[in-house]
């Protein structure tokens, strides 16, 4: 069920045209769409039949009084962003729950990758799914199973190239937006330079990383997977203990020396998106050494994860999406904070220590009810980069803005 005439207020988005064509459909649908920008990138992509726009020049601490005034000036009826952990986000999130206005969250799918997330007031780990497994067996029990999505190619350079434009607009920020900061840890010249000369390696390293995990899957020794996140990823540094993935891979190592059988391996597995800014290969060989595990060490740069999980023993995340995979191989998988997916049965509820020893495959049929209600509730088939994924995307995403109760309100 749709709702009479809306007014949305679009606060940042992915860097790419979504947010532009997605406020155009809504427009066109007419609903009342307005956008606050933060910065050149901001103003590069967003047109004038997506809606009125506002440039914020100010200091943070000004946003909120901004923002409040503009809601109500527009009655403002829905707040439409992407990423709850920006900066520019955390507050006007708070703010606008208080005003009654629905928080509209995008972020990237927790399936992927044909699927994009939308949840309502937060995501990942403000998430309203419920972490209780017997919420997610009687919910599932009377939903349909899910429809197969529609595929789509989209390749990375289309995302690169989005970013560079995004990035290159922001050179008119200290003219535009002299108060604006960027949520990324790294500015964006020293992020492309790490990819440019990880880029220059990549075509050795997948050449040895294919053997690697070659010769590591047909020798049947046990071994452990560590997926290692972005060193900036929100996860780790909102959610989770950790303040970077050099904590993380210190603490995992060492349980793991104390611990995991002697005859097994723990493989550590670099993210694909990595800028190659922190040298964690020589930062992993350093640690091997003191913790005297060096024979027991693989570390990768690339490689396909899911030949890897499917022959694992266990793996070991923090809260990444890679954890979902582990789960799709029945993989025992520990996760080190909160995720959507710990749940007794799926995941492992004891200490890292025990782990190693102790784990087992996730209960697949508590799998299967978690995966049906997640994708009814958070998942809309589309991407944000490709034409063909925007335009699934755009469809999807407009017509759940559009409803009255999303699917999760009406289960909850």
């Amino acid at each position: 069920m749709t709702s009479s005439r809306r007014s949305f207020l679009f606060l940042q988005g992915v860097c790419s045209p979504f947010f532009q064509q997605l406020g155009q459909r809504l427009t066109e649908d007419g609903h009342r769409v307005t956008k606050v920008h933060f910065n050149g990138g901001d103003l590069a992509y967003w047109s004038p039949k997506s809606g009125k726009s506002h440039l914020f020049r100010g200091k943070l601490s000004e946003l909120p009084a901004f923002l409040d005034t503009l809601r109500q000036q527009c009655d403002v009826t829905d707040q439409v962003i992407f990423g709850d952990e920006r900066p520019v986000h955390r507050t006007a999130i708070r703010d606008a729950r208080r005003q009654g206005v629905r928080n509209q969250i995008l972020e990237e799918g927790y399936f992927r990758p044909f699927w994009v997330t939308v949840e309502r007031e937060g995501v990942n780990g403000h998430s309203l799914l419920p972490l209780d497994a017997d919420w997610f067996r009687d919910a599932a029990a009377a939903l349909p199973a899910p429809e197969a999505p529609r595929r789509f190619r989209s390749p990375f350079r289309l995302r690169a190239g989005h970013d560079v434009l995004y990035h290159l607009a922001g050179l008119g920020n200290p003219l535009l937006a002299p108060h604006y900061r960027n949520h990324a840890p790294v500015t964006a010249p020293i992020e492309y330079a790490g990819y440019l000369k990880r880029l220059t390696q990549l075509r050795w390293w997948k050449r040895r990383d294919a053997a690697r995990i070659a010769r590591l899957v047909e020798a049947r020794t046990p071994f452990y997977v560590l997926p290692l996140q972005l060193n900036g990823d929100a996860q780790i540094r909102h959610h989770s203990p950790f303040s970077n993935m050099e904590e993380v891979i210190e603490c995992v190592m060492a349980s793991f020396a104390r611990s995991a059988p002697s005859d097994s391996l723990l493989c550590i597995k670099n993210h694909p998106l990595d800028m190659g800014l922190e040298d964690y290969a020589g930062k992993i060989r350093r640690l091997a050494q003191r913790y005297d595990v060096a024979e027991r060490i693989v570390y990768l740069e690339s490689g396909d994860l899911n030949a890897l999980l499917a022959a694992a023993r266990g793996t070991v995340t923090v809260n990444s999406t890679s954890g979902i995979v582990a789960l799709e191989h029945r993989c025992p998988t520990i996760a080190l904070s909160q995720p959507i997916y710990r749940l007794p049965g799926l995941t492992f509820e004891g200490d890292l220590d025990d782990f190693w020893r102790h784990a087992t495959p996730p209960d697949d049929t508590l799998f299967r009810c978690f995966h049906k209600v997640v994708m009814h509730t958070t998942q809309l088939n589309g991407g944000y980069y490709c034409r063909t994924g925007m335009a699934l995307a755009i469809d999807n995403v407009a017509r759940r803005l559009e409803a009255e109760t999303s699917p999760l309100e009406a289960l909850l």
